[in-house]
């Protein structure tokens, strides 16, 4: 009789030990409590990479991931048809937002949204390559940007439409711009350039070449790279030449800019109004270096640049568009950002 109260004793505990342990794999499940969400004190956001994330040909992503990432943990963002990979090592995360406005916009949402990380306290890093505005700046600039404006949103002509000759083709509409531009925070993007415009930048001796002959005798042209101010001009296509550049020039006049058209790229409005969605557009900080300029050099027509007989690709060393500082330039761009994260990583308000 004692051994079977004994058995019988034991059966509440063996219970109550099961029900723990069901409590505890449901709990798992659920995913992360609040105060277990990973910390994010700088999410950086680069556009696409062109190989590996490491060890070969760097674009936008690898030299941040080499710093930063490499032997981290890598996490799957769902909820887009192609998921994109966010990687997290010691309060730093880096995702790929993808090439285009869709893209960038939708990724860069999805990341924000991921219950698995904590962003309220992170600055978010926007980093990435452009084409550099003629009479403005020259590549290997790196720019921090003040506003990014929508190129697309408005009304295009082709020029052969027109009843007339103008330079500009682009025509204001009113109802778009609520979302035509993005405005960063001025205190911050002050505060960012102040802490970056001394930053030493790189150049080739190809660049120099090319802008001594397609500039020549241009002051604008004729110095080394620098960090400056200026504006960013959204695309959803991969524009060049003098016609557009107008255009770029008009709009960015048109939503009074702060600071000139500096250069031209597919992301910038998208990623702003995704964070400012998620209402963290004042911690958003952008940064463009140039690979190239806005215009078509001397002697090369779209035809030969791009069409079905080119194999002209912008990341590498013998692109007739970036002459030789692509690579060069994603180190500039990594020069002047790892200022930012240190600092931040280091406890400082930026």
């Amino acid at each position: 009789m004692m051994r079977k109260d004994r058995k019988g004793s034991m059966l509440p505990i063996i219970t109550a030990a099961v029900v723990l342990l069901l409590l505890g794999l449901m709990s798992a499940c659920a995913g992360p409590a609040e105060d277990q969400k990973l910390p994010v004190q700088v999410l950086i956001l680069p556009k696409f990479e062109v190989g590996e994330m490491e060890g070969d040909f760097p674009g936008e992503a690898q030299l941040f991931y080499e710093e930063y990432l490499a032997g981290g943990e890598e996490y799957e963002i769902a909820g887009n048809p192609e998921p994109v990979s966010l990687y997290y090592k010691d309060g730093v995360a880096l995702c790929l937002a993808g090439q285009g406005k869709v893209n960038a916009a939708l990724n860069t949402a999805a990341v924000l949204g991921d219950e698995r990380f904590d962003f309220s306290d992170a600055y978010i890093l926007a980093v990435g390559c452009g084409g550099t505005a003629e009479g403005y700046g020259i590549p290997g600039d790196v720019y921090v940007i003040s506003q990014a404006v929508d190129f697309d949103l408005g009304h295009h002509a082709d020029a052969r439409e027109m009843d007339s000759e103008r330079e500009t083709t682009w025509f204001h509409d009113e109802s778009f711009d609520g979302s035509a531009f993005i405005r960063m925070d001025a205190d911050l993007t002050g505060r960012v350039f102040d802490r970056l415009k001394d930053t030493k930048l790189e150049t080739t001796q190809g660049t120099v070449r090319y802008l001594n002959k397609e500039f020549p005798g241009q002051d604008w042209a004729d110095r080394q790279p620098r960090v400056m101010r200026g504006t960013s001009v959204t695309a959803d296509n991969y524009w060049k030449g003098s016609f557009d550049h107008q255009n770029a020039l008009l709009i960015t006049e048109t939503y009074k800019c702060q600071d000139p058209y500096a250069v031209t790229e597919m992301e910038d409005v998208a990623v702003g109004q995704a964070v400012r969605q998620a209402g963290l557009l004042d911690r958003l900080i952008v940064l463009r270096v140039g690979v190239n300029m806005d215009v078509f050099p001397a002697g090369v027509s779209p035809e030969k640049l791009w069409g079905p007989k080119s194999d002209d690709q912008l990341a590498s060393d013998d692109s007739t568009e970036s002459i030789d500082i692509f690579e060069t330039a994603m180190g500039n761009c990594f020069a002047a950002g790892r200022i930012l994260i240190d600092a931040v990583l280091q406890g400082e308000q930026l």
